[in-house]
Parts: structure tokens; C-alpha cells; sequence
């Protein structure tokens, strides 16, 4: 699947743009990749709230091998349904993209307090 037909695909869920990775491409909306387009698939974010929805249409995980094992990546094949109903393509969009962000807001937990700080209450001592 060519770019312009993953955008096309998609169109339903924001501004989607692609960049190359690996043997295929990343696709993002903003910052956030939501799908991934290898060996003539396209496969869709999953986190721990979506599994059981891909898992129930019949979807499977993009698996690979390494060293002897397979790999199972957080990406799992869009739905057949999808690749010719745009609505069902802009839904299951927009439930991958929400897994893209809501495992990038994990990634970004808020920053420590630097060492050496005081909180308030406690006298310094020096």
C-alpha cells in the first residue's frame, strides 16, 4: 500500500502523514505513531485497553523472528473489515492513534526533582 492510499485510508482521523522505518513505513498523526505498513500490511498501535477488540475481529500481531524466537511487536493487523469501509477504517484509526498516545504519556512520566532541592518545611543545613 502506497502512501497516498494509507492517507486516504485514514483521512478520517487528522492530518496523517507517513516516514519510512525499518522494510516499510511509520504512520503518525502528529507525533504519534498509530500504524505500521510492512510486508503489504498494515497493522495498528494496541495497548492493554484495545487487544481484546483486535482480538475479537480477527486480528493477529505483527510477529518476527530474532535469534531463534519469535517477537510479537504492539502492533496487530488491521481488521479486514477496514480495508474497504472507510468508517471502520477512521475507527479503528482513531483506537490505535488513543494506544499511540496514551503509550507515549507513559513514556513521558514526569521529571524527578533535581537532588539538592529542599521541600518546603525543612531547614537547610550547611
Amino acid at each position: 500500500m502506497d502512501d497516498a492510499a494509507i492517507q486516504d485510508l485514514f483521512e478520517g482521523i487528522g492530518q496523517v502523514r507517513t516516514r519510512r522505518m525499518f522494510s516499510g513505513c511509520g504512520v503518525f498523526v502528529g507525533d504519534a505513531c498509530f500504524a505500521l505498513a510492512l510486508r503489504g500490511e498494515l497493522y495498528l498501535k494496541v495497548d492493554a485497553a484495545s487487544e481484546a477488540l483486535f482480538r475479537a475481529a480477527g486480528s493477529t500481531p505483527f510477529t518476527y523472528s530474532r535469534q531463534g524466537r519469535e517477537v510479537s511487536l504492539a502492533f496487530w493487523r488491521l481488521p479486514d473489515e477496514a480495508l474497504d469501509e472507510p468508517d471502520a477504517a477512521a475507527r479503528w484509526g482513531r483506537i490505535a492513534l488513543d494506544a499511540a498516545r496514551r503509550a507515549k504519556a507513559a513514556k513521558h512520566k514526569p521529571a524527578r526533582r533535581p537532588a539538592g532541592r529542599v521541600s518546603a518545611g525543612r531547614a537547610s543545613r550547611r
